[in-house]
């Protein structure tokens, strides 16, 4: 049972709850907020299943080179990193419930208006621009805002977990999709993404709330009532100085840095080409998004175990042993490819799964060791910089299987890219900790 305090607070600052003193819930309202963020993630995260599916589709029917589509999906993974901290700034001004029902809205009109295309620069505009700006205003930031507000115990915890929310679309949304794709083309699949965001949308504008203070609550486990804080104005402003700040620090560069490589090694490698590059060996294409759907499974377990890990562990330490375990294992993908599954295949899927964005739980918590309040934005320069490597890969992905006819250097440069990144992580400086209030036992 959780313990709260509800300290007397001005009746202007309780929101709804003003009438009348909070009542202690049985169960926190910050684990139903935590529930309906998962929720919005796993739904954001139909439209990331989609891109691997569909480059041999498209390739197919409008003749466009794989270059071309990656180049869409690189712009889409672009604008993902470099929208999330404008977004950050923009919750603390206009809250979190209008910013992310917003961007679901922005996602379904963006998938949905893929299917009335007939040349490429239409797929940059609907598949890159628009999804890209919707994807990126509930990006990883928006799981940081509502872990920051919400939660001082088991913060590392509930990051993994709502981190996990993108596995988890991945999970749900992969089989399926590549099962209509194969069945009954590309459209009805695209369809599905667009009706899927807009599906989450009535959940988050009734269910999600932006502050504790709005509920008349403490945050989980924190040691006293906190007012909910004004409305920051100057979104973009903010988002930029804060960038000039964090940019003043090594630890920033390091971060991104190593950030960067991830996005490069997971969203622009595996989550784009793994599908094109096992059916360039023979395997069909509903076994092989199959496989990556198998990933989000361990993925959810990895994210989740890395969030209580963070918890009690050394983050710069946990990121180092994630990048060169990754690494590893890319390096080996190569020799691993075939046109059916076998053992090797397996322990690859178990084992880069458990590590696909373990990563982001430390990097959340490294933020937030050394930014304080703005930790939240500067996370969302970080994950700006995850998506612009994303992005590149992406695009160079597509390039080098056009110029190569394989995907085979991309793979071994990632993994020795992986280990610079567990370099990186390393020579992050530890931030002496800060007296702070002791949280309520829980």
């Amino acid at each position: 049972m959780t313990q709260t305090s509800h300290a007397p607070a001005p009746l202007a600052d309780r929101g709804p709850a003003a009438g009348r003193p909070a009542r202690r819930p049985r169960v926190h309202r910050a684990w139903a907020v935590a529930a309906v963020t998962f929720v919005a993630l796993v739904g954001a995260a139909a439209f990331a299943s989609l891109p691997g599916l569909l480059i041999d589709p498209l390739h197919t029917e409008f003749g466009w080179s794989r270059g071309m589509i990656a180049f869409a999906v690189s712009v889409n993974l672009a604008l993902y990193g470099l929208t999330s901290p404008f977004a950050a700034a923009l919750m603390d001004r206009f809250g979190i419930r209008r910013v992310v029902s917003c961007a679901l809205f922005t996602i379904a009109v963006g998938a949905g208006l893929t299917v009335f295309m007939t040349q490429s620069w239409q797929l940059v505009l609907c598949w890159g621009v628009l999804v890209g700006l919707g994807s990126g205003s509930m990006a990883l930031a928006f799981a940081a805002t509502v872990a920051n507000r919400w939660f001082v115990a088991r913060r590392g915890l509930v990051t993994g977990i709502l981190t996990a929310g993108g596995a988890a679309g991945q999970l749900v949304f992969l089989p399926l999709l590549s099962w209509i794709t194969e069945h009954h083309g590309w459209r009805p699949a695209a369809l599905t993404v667009s009706f899927s965001a807009i599906a989450v949308v009535p959940c988050v504008w009734f269910l999600l709330r932006d502050h504790p203070a709005d509920v008349g609550l403490a945050a989980y486990g924190a040691a006293e009532f906190t007012p909910k804080p004004p409305p920051v104005t100057g979104a973009a402003g903010r988002a930029l100085r804060v960038l000039r700040d964090a940019s003043r620090t090594g630890t920033f560069w390091l971060l991104s840095g190593a950030f960067a490589i991830c996005g490069a090694s997971t969203n622009g490698l595996v989550k784009t080409h793994f599908v094109p590059a096992e059916h360039d060996h023979g395997m069909p294409v509903t076994t092989a998004a199959s496989l990556l759907a198998v990933i989000g499974v361990f993925d959810i377990a990895g994210t989740v175990a890395s969030g209580f890990f963070t918890d009690r562990l050394s983050p710069r330490r946990l990121l180092a042993i994630y990048y060169g375990l990754r690494g590893l294992s890319l390096v080996f993908l190569p020799m691993l490819l075939a046109d059916s599954i076998h053992p090797p295949m397996v322990l690859f899927i178990v084992f880069y799964g458990l590590d696909w964005v373990a990563t982001v739980p430390p990097t959340i918590a490294l933020c937030r060791e050394h930014f304080g309040a703005d930790s939240a934005i500067v996370f969302g320069w970080v994950l700006a910089a995850h998506q612009i490597g994303a992005a590149l890969v992406a695009y160079l992905g597509g390039v080098a299987r056009d110029a190569f006819g394989s995907y085979d250097i991309v793979w071994y440069t990632s993994g020795a890219m992986c280990a610079v990144a567990a370099l990186m992580s390393l020579v992050i400086r530890q931030r002496p900790a800060a007296a702070a209030p002791v949280p309520v036992a829980v």
